[in-house]
């Protein structure tokens, strides 16, 4: 099984996330992670999609991408071809007891405490997804309120395939 990285630049507007998700529902390909966004171009939205499969199941799905409509180009990464990130806010129970452990965490891992109250601590993290599981891991111990995560972004390493 392996994984793929599609950074896939499509027209910014209403419909073209449907159509790209229903192009991976109707073939039962997974999305492991999904992030949309707009490029500097405001009529061009940039998807980062991650899915994994074995070696024909990622040929079609890039096969599949190239042939919509509102597709402007695809870009297919391996995890080491490029520099990924992911922002995570979770909500955390905490008490004098395992205050100072969780702060101590934090620093290791490059978390920050964004919010607090007297029982709750809501810390932030943007790092490689690895990383980010790794320290809901390490704070499962501890009482986990709640999780959001934005999915994986993805762009090649400077010099990998750069023009000009």
């Amino acid at each position: 099984m392996k994984t793929r990285i599609y950074s896939v630049l499509v027209e910014n507007r209403s419909g073209v996330l449907c159509k790209v998700a229903g192009l991976f529902s109707r073939r039962c390909f997974n999305i492991d992670s999904l992030a949309v966004g707009e490029t500097d171009d405001r009529t061009v939205s940039c998807m980062t999609i991650v899915s994994s499969g074995d070696e024909r199941t990622i040929e079609q799905i890039e096969k599949q991408l190239n042939k919509k409509l509102d597709v402007i180009k695809v870009k297919t990464f391996t995890e080491q071809q490029c520099i990924t990130r992911e922002l995570m806010l979770i909500k955390i129970k905490y008490n004098k007891n395992n205050r100072r452990e969780i702060m101590e965490l934090c620093e290791i891992m490059k978390a920050q405490i964004v919010d607090m109250s007297k029982h709750f601590m809501m810390i932030q993290i943007c790092d490689e997804p690895e990383k980010i599981k790794l320290l809901i891991k390490m704070l499962q111990t501890i009482s986990i309120v709640e999780v959001a995560r934005t999915g994986t972004l993805a762009l090649s390493k400077c010099g990998e395939n750069d023009e000009g």
